[in-house]
């Protein structure tokens, strides 16, 4: 009992701000002060003793992995998910320039991730080369300047403290990563710790909006759904980022109208909502979403990004004239610019407006066929695996899903979560590996089960990453699509044999590394996994055999489309 009050006691005092106090202990306390709960990290030589620092705080959780890039997908998984800031502590030199992927899809995606590194000592500089060295000892902070929005070598301690805080400010304000280099004969230094610091709360507020640009882009706004007789809703990421889904779905429950989300947002309303109708990925979407956002005599879109997986690689199908289009720090109502007025303040405002109620009546809308009479024996198909999952994630409401990139990417899309569940994928970077150690990273910061849809491609990437589940105390559940290769792209290769991997028996691997593996080829069989997967306490992989040409209905969509492309543009050039 003495030795437990005595850690206890210690780990209170690394969490007080003190004037003056060594730069390790400032930084724990630091992170705990911004709501930090879980850092993930790997120990490396020049970042040995930070690490430990870090990990003598109990109420700090250190999740380590077998690789950097997994490390930086989980804690990318964890901001995602919590909101919260995720911290990734690396080594310097192989270390960091590992975890550099998974950074730039963060800032890509707009995570905000605190990337702390150690490095070399001062007399360690001074020698010709140290190992992990690429070009230079500045090399990796060079390389972190292109993929943060701050990054910087706390070479001066009495600035320390409040480089760190400039730091984490810009990364909370710009929801983007942000770097920060700390020398190891740095970590034991006394540093100042301002009492402007000592006294913060923990947060960053928002940047309120000009009062009178907002009153402005509201009552334009809400002119225009007066005299509006078919509006649409379409709910964006940057709804989701700014927090504003309650005051998103009391607009949407205000106007009675459809509502449709961008493949970056879903999540964002309730897919359970009456009013939700699907996901709009223009010209992939499905048709009576296409005809409904073409039909609309005014668009709504907030926070909606223009990328081309949101538009579905085309071009923009809402004109601007009869558009609200609302995104970070500005409003566009047909052709009049607010500038100064937040996402979120526009939308708790314009909800509050007395606005026409539309009561339209809505039928939930995807890409699946389902058959009169579907057969449990049948061979399991993409279109039926997902039909699966929807009719688990129906009856099983307390999961969130976490999509790989590839056609599993494109397939989640057809996915509809229920009770508050969320989905989850790197739908604009698009980096294969993220699924697996990003939905661990969620399950320890939210606390909810994770169901991950997979090819077998990125599962051999970072899939073994699910065998440090047990000791985290999480249980996710794996639904591998098992089809020999890089499914996605056998359609406009050549040479397909480029695209085969090896056979790896994923059911055994799932049961010798501490969970549970099932077997699925049939309808039946899946469902059957699914359940048993669910009643186990660990996690679980199902390993689901695929007949290789197999693809989801908007994968077949996008690759016909990208062969028209192609096609085209080699006419022109024969043209020209």
């Amino acid at each position: 009992m003495a030795k437990r009050g005595a850690a206890v006691k210690g780990s209170r005092s690394r969490s007080t701000m003190r004037p003056t106090m060594p730069l390790g202990d400032f930084l724990v306390a630091y992170l705990k002060r911004a709501g930090v709960t879980h850092l993930f990290g790997l120990p490396g030589d020049l970042v040995l003793g930070l690490f430990h620092r870090f990990g003598e705080d109990r109420d700090l959780a250190i999740v380590t992995f077998s690789h950097e890039p997994s490390v930086g997908f989980a804690a990318d998984g964890y901001a995602r998910s919590t909101r919260r800031l995720g911290v990734v502590c690396v080594t310097w030199g192989a270390g960091g320039h590992n975890v550099l992927n998974p950074i730039a899809g963060a800032y890509a995606e707009q995570v905000p991730l605190l990337v702390v590194s150690g490095g070399p000592g001062d007399a360690e500089r001074k020698l010709s080369g140290i190992h992990h060295q690429a070009k230079d000892v500045e090399g990796q902070w060079r390389m972190f300047r292109e993929v943060t929005v701050d990054a910087r070598i706390l070479r001066h301690p009495e600035r320390a403290a409040d480089e760190v805080h400039e730091v984490v400010r810009a990364i909370m304000t710009e929801h983007r990563p942000g770097y920060l280099e700390i020398h190891r004969d740095l970590v034991d230094v006394p540093i100042p710790v301002p009492r402007a610091i000592r006294e913060w709360s923990g947060s960053f507020p928002a940047t309120p909006s000009d009062p009178r640009k907002l009153r402005e882009a509201v009552a334009d706004a809400a002119a225009r759904l007066r005299a509006a007789k078919r509006p649409v809703l379409i709910g964006g990421i940057e709804a989701h980022r700014d927090g504003a889904e309650r005051d998103f779905a009391r607009l949407a429950e205000r106007l009675g109208v459809a509502v449709v989300t961008t493949p970056d947002a879903k999540g964002l309303f309730p897919m359970d909502h009456p009013l939700h109708m699907g996901i709009h990925m223009g010209p992939f979407s499905p048709p009576a979403i296409e005809k409904r956002v073409a039909d609309a005599d005014l668009v709504l879109a907030m926070g909606t990004v223009l990328t081309d997986m949101n538009l579905g690689a085309a071009r923009p199908q809402v004109r601007r004239e009869r558009s609200v289009w609302a995104v970070d720090d500005r409003v566009n109502v047909s052709f009049h610019t607010y500038t100064e007025v937040c996402l979120r303040d526009f939308l708790a405002a314009l909800a509050r407006e007395k606005l026409p109620r539309f009561r339209e009546q809505v039928v939930y809308c995807d890409n699946l066929k389902r058959a009169t009479k579907p057969s449990l024996a049948t061979k399991l198909c993409i279109n039926d695996l997902l039909l699966e999952m929807n009719d688990f994630l129906d009856r099983h409401p307390g999961y969130d899903v976490f999509a790989e990139s590839g056609d599993s990417l494109f397939g989640g899309l057809e996915l509809r979560l229920r009770a508050g569940g969320l989905y989850f994928s790197q739908s604009y970077y698009a980096s294969m590996g993220f699924a697996v150690p990003a939905a661990i990273g969620a399950e320890l910061g939210r606390g909810r089960r994770t169901l991950i849809l997979s090819g077998d491609g990125a599962f051999q990437m970072t899939g073994p990453e699910i065998s440090h589940a047990p000791r985290h105390g999480v249980a996710p559940i794996v639904v591998l699509v098992d089809n020999s290769g890089w499914q996605i792209f056998r359609p406009v290769s050549p040479r397909p044999d480029l695209l085969a991997i090896p056979p790896w028996p994923y059911a055994e691997l799932a049961q010798q590394w501490g969970g549970v593996g099932f077997r699925a080829d049939t309808r039946g069989a899946l469902r059957e996994a699914l359940r048993a997967a669910h009643e186990r306490n660990v996690f679980a992989v199902i390993e689901c055999k695929i007949p290789p040409d197999d693809l989801s209905p908007i994968s077949r969509a996008y690759i016909r489309e990208s062969a028209k492309k192609g096609r085209r543009a080699a006419a022109a050039r024969m043209r020209s």
